[in-house]
């Protein structure tokens, strides 16, 4: 089942802890329509021919390009966050990537932060690709809340001109994730699919293991003029074997399908054989 307006594909970091060369290559087997190229420790994450190369092999296209805004990637592609944003920016307009996703700044990142509404304003302002600035959640210890993020993590609350919505991290948050997208409006560039619980985890579930709205999320899209993309982001690390990581991957593939193809089919057009009804 496909919806040619909405590619989905898969984020390298569905892998994890496998390497990125692993997911170009599951990526290719299972059918996905590109990959998010997750910026982090890999070498191979970081060094655009290589990129070029694995696409090149497997066929499929990177659409999307994940800065490194993750703790653990705080010292890759240099310890100025500009510089970081600045060279995510070079590979996706060279790999052809549409879409950079960053993250809001921690708020130890002070100056990083008084400047990061203005300054992805201005990095926007001069290239085609489409930065689109990620919700996230505070984080918990027990009952209490640490707010991470400046100058929010909820981003709706600050003018930016492309947004990521993440699932998990809705979930994460206790957000009610149909209300975030409909302020993000047709600003929604970018979805991170994935699931949770809401247990203050962030937990990446595959779709449909969890209590967010990732079908009516899909139906949402498909109806709605949506010209960004849809990336499988899952936490595979528990998988046991390699067979069980493409197994859940392949779920998730075919969840994103499904319910994409549900929504745009014509009213009264005769169903595919074992497709759900609307």
């Amino acid at each position: 089942m496909r919806t040619p307006e909405v590619k989905v594909a898969l984020s390298t970091a569905s892998v994890y802890p496998e390497s990125t060369a692993t997911a170009f290559e599951i990526a290719g087997r299972l059918g996905y329509d590109g990959v998010e190229v997750m910026v982090w420790t890999d070498p191979v994450s970081q060094d655009i021919e290589s990129l070029r190369r694995l696409s090149d092999y497997h066929g499929v296209p990177i659409l999307a390009v994940h800065a490194p805004c993750l703790l653990i990637t705080q010292r890759v592609w240099s310890t100025n966050p500009w510089t970081k944003l600045e060279r995510a920016r070079a590979a996706a307009e060279k790999l052809g990537a549409s879409a950079v996703v960053v993250h809001p700044p921690f708020r130890w990142q002070r100056n990083y932060a008084r400047d990061f509404v203005d300054g992805i304003w201005r990095m926007a302002d001069e290239t085609d690709v489409r930065f689109a600035v990620e919700n996230m959640y505070p984080w918990r210890y027990r009952d209490r809340e640490m707010l991470a993020y400046a100058p929010d993590w909820d981003v709706t609350n600050d003018d930016y001109r492309h947004f990521t919505v993440d699932l998990s991290h809705t979930a994460t948050a206790r957000n009610d994730a149909l209300d975030m997208i409909g302020r993000m409006g047709d600003r929604l560039a970018h979805v991170h699919l994935a699931d949770g619980s809401g247990s203050g985890k962030d937990e990446h579930l595959v779709p449909g293991r969890g209590n967010q709205p990732c079908a009516e999320l899909l139906e949402k899209l498909a109806t709605s003029g949506f010209d960004g993309h849809v990336v499988v982001e899952v936490n595979t690390r528990r998988a046991m074997s390699g067979a069980e990581r493409e197994a859940d991957l392949a779920e998730a593939l075919a969840f994103t399908r499904q319910h994409l193809a549900t929504a745009s089919r014509v009213p009264g057009a005769p169903r595919t054989p074992g497709t759900p009804r609307p």
